[in-house]
């Protein structure tokens, strides 16, 4: 793989800056975004007043902890526009969530907003590896959904190249990859696994391909995923976080001359780590549930944002910006299974070590009788795999995670593509458990 590492001089100054010039920046915004959120939005105001807190309490980061969290409740209730914190005609652009769980939840942009949006997508582009003129096939979802736009928005910025692909039509973008030759693409780990696929399902070698980062975000994946995309395509691996309800894509970015945790852009957002249950701030080293602080948004302040993503802040190192590490899993995903918690990445950590298996799988709960169970639909690496071969994986994986995880769980291997393949996210559970 080639060295994409950027020249020190192309970096934001405030990206290199000294931490004391950084928590001075965030707290001259936090005051602001506090203050703008409360006369400006109801819901503050009103949560606010509840807790006992006046933005004028506000004199030292610390102080952001006596203020109440915001949680995507608290958004659906204020559905469609209610969160808006200027008048809707200021707003220059609106997005959504699909609402497949409840009440969409609607975010909103003021040509200011766009502007800081594309330059930390930018950023992050750059930390990837992109340089102005390369040409990026931008495979994330375009819509309502922020993934494909919001790195189109960034690209811009830029100077890119952007090829608006978006997800779904497979066998199109391994031509348009083929023939386009891009440098560098964005895209949903799971759905790259998906292209990956179909480059063996055109008799395409995936590590000819002009492709030398990819940058991947959305959705939790682990190291070991990292190593088999790497290897496979012969080229970088890298996490870009970012949620709608916090700006989009963007948030925070792995630099690709260490990819040791994801350098989150402070002077935009502020980060704190909780303990879920008290909700209680720990300290940074200590893992817990990620909550963010806008610093300069203004169409759609967000105060304390409940995320439900499991990780801990650690210090910087390519930047001088704290870096989360990779997202284990989301409060909200995980399963407990008698009496045990375990997450998605687990199971895929798992899977990731057993020969003769693909990365594909999707987790089925049940309840037969008193007790849930837990069955690991996964598929075999190649048609080659004998009816023995696939029964020891089957047990090799079973085993790992009972000695892993600590739970015991079914497994059932299927014929190559007896997963169903993501178009976008993927669908990692599901919960066939009665709901009474």
């Amino acid at each position: 793989m080639k060295d994409l590492t950027p020249a020190r001089d192309s970096l934001d100054p405030i990206e290199i800056a000294s931490i004391d010039e950084i928590r001075a920046l965030q707290l001259e915004r936090l005051k602001w975004s506090v203050a703008h959120a409360y006369e400006n939005v109801p819901h503050y105001k009103a949560s606010f007043d509840a807790a006992g807190v006046h933005p004028d309490d506000l004199k030292d980061l610390s102080d952001l902890a006596k203020f109440p969290f915001t949680v995507k409740q608290d958004l659906r209730n204020n559905y469609p526009f209610g969160m808006f914190a200027v008048p809707r005609e200021n707003v220059a652009r609106i997005h959504a969530s699909s609402g497949t769980t409840g009440q969409p939840t609607v975010v909103g942009y003021t040509e200011h907003d766009l502007n800081v949006w594309a330059q930390v997508v930018a950023r992050s582009l750059r930390a990837s590896g992109m340089r102005k003129g390369d040409l990026l096939h931008n495979a994330y979802g375009y819509g309502l959904f922020t993934g494909g736009l919001g790195i189109h928005l960034g690209a811009d910025f830029m100077g890119l190249t952007t090829i608006p692909i978006s997800g779904g039509m497979t066998p199109r973008q391994v031509r348009l990859i083929t023939d386009f030759k891009p440098k560098g693409m964005t895209v949903t780990p799971s759905y790259a696994l998906s292209v990956l696929d179909e480059f063996a399902e055109q008799g395409l070698d995936p590590r000819e391909s002009s492709l030398e980062v990819g940058i991947f975000g959305a959705e939790p994946w682990t190291n070991a995923m990292r190593q088999e995309i790497e290897q496979a395509f012969d080229m970088h691996a890298v996490d870009i976080y970012g949620l709608s309800e916090v700006m989009g894509p963007g948030v925070a970015n792995e630099c690709v001359e260490t990819k040791d945790g994801l350098h989150i852009w402070e002077d935009h957002f502020y980060p704190e780590i909780i303990d879920p249950v008290p909700g209680e701030v720990v300290p940074d080293g200590e893992p817990g549930e990620l909550v963010f602080t806008s610093l300069t948004k203004e169409a759609f302040p967000i105060i304390r944002y409940r995320t439900r993503d499991l990780t801990r802040l650690l210090a910087g190192t390519a930047r001088s910006m704290r870096r989360m590490e990779k997202v284990t899993g989301r409060s909200d995903d995980m399963i407990i299974l008698r009496g045990v918690n375990v997450f998605p990445t687990q199971i895929e950590e798992c899977l990731m070590a057993t020969a003769d298996l693909a990365p594909h799988f999707q987790i089925e709960l049940s309840r037969p009788d008193r007790m849930d169970q837990m069955r690991v639909l996964c598929e075999v690496a190649q048609t080659s795999v004998g009816a023995d071969a696939r029964a020891a994986a089957a047990r090799a994986l079973a085993d790992r995670v009972k000695q892993v995880v600590g739970v015991s769980v079914k497994v059932e291997v299927a014929d190559v593509g007896g997963v169903a393949r993501s178009q976008g996210k993927a669908v990692r559970i599901v919960d066939n458990r009665p709901k009474s």
